[in-house]
């Protein structure tokens, strides 16, 4: 059994990386957070794998309330391969100047919608080389299109899972390939398809980069983290 005092400051010890949590633990931390989300889901808008990928294209260095605001009225007009690249660099363009990055990203919208139509009849594909081979798709973008649109066990490491798998121990990692990795071997198999949304959620929300809020966090008594912040003062 699990045990669930929680891990606080050691005295005397100097703050720093936090050991790697056993497996036993890792199904604890991520059986906490999903017993308090137990249906998470995608904070982008979208309606199809085509719209997906699109919004995550854009998400990059951007929110996603940001790209949702942009997402709205761009599919509205172009919600397809053909109809995006009917819009062109400067349609899209128009939707999306509001947002980081939108001159690169007009591009990208556009050339991997006709990559699609050429290549793929039209449809967003299901492996991971093809995503990757689309303009504006790296290892991040893919395996959100295919855990979220064709529900297989991938696990995108953002800032806020990288920061996450780092400070709490349940997959520390230099890089995010690291992290991911350390993510897909530990997390129990079945529950993996969900754990990114757990974790990115966790991350944004609670494990906050400048000051995770940690009295309020419901895996607090299997986090490594060191220096737990205490309940603010009323």
């Amino acid at each position: 059994m699990v045990s669930t005092e929680p891990h606080g400051k050691t005295p005397g010890k100097t703050p720093g990386k936090p050991k790697q949590m056993t497996r036993a633990v890792v199904r604890g931390f991520i059986e906490a957070i999903a017993a308090a989300n137990p249906e998470p889901k995608s904070e982008l808008d979208y309606a199809t794998p085509f719209t997906l990928l699109v919004a995550v294209v854009l998400s990059a260095q951007a929110t996603d309330v940001s790209v949702n605001r942009v997402t709205r009225t761009l599919f509205a007009e172009a919600p397809t391969p053909e109809a995006m690249v009917r819009l062109g660099v400067d349609g899209v363009a128009r939707h999306i100047r509001s947002i980081g990055l939108w001159q690169a990203k007009a591009r990208n919208v556009v050339e991997l919608s006709r990559q699609l139509l050429a290549n793929h009849g039209g449809e967003v594909p299901r492996d991971r080389e093809a995503l990757e081979a689309l303009p504006g798709v790296g290892r991040k973008t893919a395996n959100v299109v295919l855990n979220v649109a064709f529900e297989q066990d991938t696990m995108a490491v953002d800032t806020h899972i990288f920061r996450l798998g780092n400070r709490t121990g349940i997959a520390p990692g230099s890089t995010p390939r690291a992290v991911e990795d350390g993510l897909v071997k530990r997390i129990p198999p079945e529950l993996l398809r969900h754990a990114h949304h757990w974790l990115i959620l966790h991350g944004r929300y609670v494990c906050k980069a400048r000051k995770p809020e940690c009295w309020r966090c419901v895996a607090a008594a299997w986090c490594l983290y060191r220096d737990k912040t205490p309940a603010p003062a009323d």
